[in-house]
């Protein structure tokens, strides 16, 4: 059974928006306390220039191997099972570990609206509440996204209009790099949080109409939309008043206007409540991804094959939904926002790593490949993607080795579970 093909270029630039514009509304404060505004701004330009070249180069893999499964699919075809394995895991731990991040942000928003409302219990609910979205349909949910990412979208365009009068140089300035170039390193990865799972178009290339065309669309208008808030946004907010105010909470930007406005004003109240247009947009898209990856996973055996079943009704991977579902509600009760967040960009960089490393490979074993969109200025582009990612793994690693040995020993053993399924399978 298949799934519908109902997407076209806008819902997909929605789609590619929504799956990250809650980084501009929480997670990116933190890289704040460990670099200040300015390395905070260093650490951003560089992982903007890295999610350019790595976004141009995506595409060329993604039009030219339309398959829901992503990475995988593109490191199966370059290098075999276990490079795929490692892509594959890799990019299902970045979006059911990044998935909880944004639900403690979605519950700390309520319970900054009405403190009575407790973090946990509300980022549950959300779960409940938008995999069934996820699961009434696809079309559904890209076009409820598609409302949800406008809003969030004109919100930050009105969180700028309200703020930048206030803005000062000296505010942005004073104590901007307490920690040194080595804090610029450590705000790696909550500068990735503003671009993060951006990837995950390549999650519903199945279901896209035209994905020749649509995808390349897509893709390319997400990023310059996303670059554009993301700097503006931080830029803005911290030069507002004492930014070590914002830099440990979920919710910075209503703490923002607040300070601009006063926390009693109409304007504090309701940018706090229209704000959860940004988080519902990333939580409901990245619900979205994480399902096609492990029904895509699934489908490859890389995962129990039952959740690769699809609904015979809504034509939606239901079993997907539930299993990415609780596994992200066991991470919301056992971590933190900004770990969740350190772990969620591990997976992305290692299976950024491999997708650059599977285009160079491709172009050699497959020059004939049906390329709709290649990537400009190869192999510059695609080779300073690669750089700028191993860089950035290794920042990570360094400054975060407990939740590293974490992260790998995981993957690790997720690897080690197929294999020995697959060998187990191979001798009955």
């Amino acid at each position: 059974m298949e799934l519908k093909k109902v997407l076209g270029a806008t819902q997909l630039w929605a789609i590619a928006v929504g799956l990250v514009i809650s980084g501009e509304y929480f997670g990116w404060n933190y890289g704040w306390g460990v670099a200040g505004t300015i390395g905070m701004l260093l650490a951003t330009l560089v992982v903007t220039v890295l999610y350019l070249c790595f976004v141009f180069s995506f595409t060329e893999l993604t039009a030219s191997i339309p398959n829901a499964g992503g990475p995988f699919t593109y490191a199966q075809k370059a290098f075999g099972p276990l490079a795929a394995a490692i892509a594959g895991y890799a990019t299902l731990l970045e979006y059911v570990l990044a998935t909880p991040a944004i639900a403690f942000a979605l519950g700390s928003y309520l319970h900054f609206l009405y403190p009575p409302i407790t973090v946990v219990p509300a980022a549950i609910v959300s779960y409940c509440l938008f995999s069934t979205i996820n699961f009434i349909g696809i079309k559904e949910s890209a076009s409820f996204t598609l409302i949800v990412t406008l809003l969030a979208v004109g919100e930050l365009l009105v969180f700028m209009g309200i703020v930048v009068p206030s803005f000062k140089m000296s505010n942005f300035v004073h104590n901007g790099m307490p920690f040194g170039y080595a804090g610029v390193f450590a705000a790696i990865p909550f500068a990735i949080w503003f671009y993060l799972a951006i990837e995950g178009v390549a999650t519903v290339v199945e279901e896209t109409k035209d994905p020749a065309k649509n995808i390349p669309n897509g893709y390319i208008l997400g990023i310059g939309t996303l670059c554009l808030l993301a700097l503006g946004v931080m830029i803005i907010t911290g030069g507002i008043g004492d930014w070590q105010q914002l830099s440990t909470i979920d919710y910075p930007l209503p703490e923002a206007i607040s300070l601009v406005l006063g926390k009693n004003n109409v304007l504090t109240t309701f940018f706090a409540g229209i704000g959860l247009f940004g988080i519902v947009a990333s939580f409901n898209s990245i619900i979205t991804s994480y399902s096609r990856q492990i029904f895509a996973l699934a489908r490859e055996n890389y995962l129990p094959t039952p959740l690769a079943i699809i609904h015979p009704r809504f034509k939606t991977p239901h079993w997907a939904l539930l299993f990415g579902g609780c596994i992200g509600i066991i991470a919301i009760l056992s971590g933190k926002t900004n770990e969740l967040i350190i772990l969620s960009a591990l997976g992305a960089l290692v299976m950024y790593v491999i997708s650059m490393l599977s285009l160079f490979a491709l172009r050699q074993k497959h020059p004939n490949l049906y390329r709709p969109f290649k990537v400009p200025a190869y192999p510059f582009v695609p080779a300073l993607a690669l750089v700028l990612s191993i860089i950035s793994l290794f920042a990570i690693v360094y400054y975060n080795v407990l939740l590293s040995g974490i992260f790998f020993g995981v993957l690790l053993m997720m690897i080690t579970v197929y294999f020995v399924q697959q060998k187990v399978i191979a001798h009955s």
